[in-house]
């Protein structure tokens, strides 16, 4: 599938006129944030910014605790810049950074964008480019997604986390769940890397979690709510398949939903811990790999 997405970005830039066009890799934080909002080369959300993470890499940052409505045009902000005209994005997100992404492309991936000069100024806004161009939503070859929280957590539910973060109430799985069209990607495939390092206080957690989602969540399980997922061994649950198949039990991914990486060995916990850490290493993995 990433051959195939490469090979028609690569087409389309060869039309766009390939001399002028640049890959970025965008980076989407999550709950707490931490980052500079509008600077772009501010990565203290994941750790130090000098750790290779994908070509031509900014940090997308926004503050990590407002509800998803209200920080979106940051996010909307940085495509604009980015991803528009000839140039194109690979986009890493993590936990909520995973809504952040999605209702972007769900509720304005189909209206019409400035085409934009790639400087930002200190807010993180880019101007319009001299042509005075514009296209239908943004160039995005790919998304990959570490601890994807689309489905919302049951952390959040039960009010585990701070309840005075308006963020919280987004994170409840009905809310989150609701909030877009989560199958309404503009076909750009998201790829989920879903860990599963629970500890005692991730109980209330179905199936198998990384400490803050479950898999029905980092896995892009469809429906109105989360359900009990795990990994092959646990014969208490249905498992988590990899790729775009159903699930064990009948219950389908959303669409342009593939699990990549499922942790088998519940090795990966959801925190970055400032050093690229938990599940978001193997996303940064794969960024290096593939995003070039």
């Amino acid at each position: 599938m990433r051959t195939v997405l490469a090979f028609a970005g690569a087409a389309a830039l060869c039309l766009a006129g390939a001399a002028l066009a640049t890959n970025y890799s965008l980076w989407i934080n999550g709950r707490t944030g931490g980052g500079v909002i509008g600077n772009y080369a501010d990565f203290s959300y994941w750790g130090p910014a000098t750790t290779e993470a994908g070509i031509n890499k900014k940090a997308v940052n926004w503050d990590g605790r407002s509800r998803i409505s209200d920080q979106n045009h940051l996010v909307r902000n940085a495509l604009d810049c980015y991803c528009t005209g000839p140039n194109w994005c690979y986009v890493a997100v993590h936990s909520a950074g995973n809504m952040m992404i999605g209702y972007a492309l769900s509720m304005y991936g189909g209206t019409t964008r400035s085409k934009k000069n790639p400087v930002p100024d200190s807010t993180g806004v880019c101007s319009n480019s001299s042509d005075g161009g514009t296209q239908v939503g943004w160039n995005i070859k790919w998304v990959d997604v570490a601890g994807g929280a689309a489905g919302g957590s049951e952390l959040a539910d039960l009010g585990d986390w701070a309840v005075s973060e308006p963020l919280v109430s987004d994170l409840k799985t009905a809310t989150a769940r609701a909030m877009y069209d989560h199958n309404n990607t503009r076909s750009k495939w998201f790829y989920m890397y879903a860990g599963a390092k629970g500890t005692v206080y991730s109980g209330a957690l179905p199936g198998q979690d990384d400490e803050a989602v479950a898999y029905h969540s980092s896995g892009g399980v469809s429906g109105s709510s989360g359900g009990s997922y795990c990994n092959p061994s646990d014969w208490l649950c249905n498992d988590l398949t990899l790729g775009t198949a159903a699930n064990q039990g009948g219950r389908a991914k959303w669409s342009y939903h593939s699990v990549m990486f499922r942790d088998d060995s519940e090795t990966y916990n959801h925190y970055a811990n400032g050093n690229w850490g938990g599940i978001v290493s193997k996303v940064r993995a794969d960024m290096v790999a593939n995003a070039r």
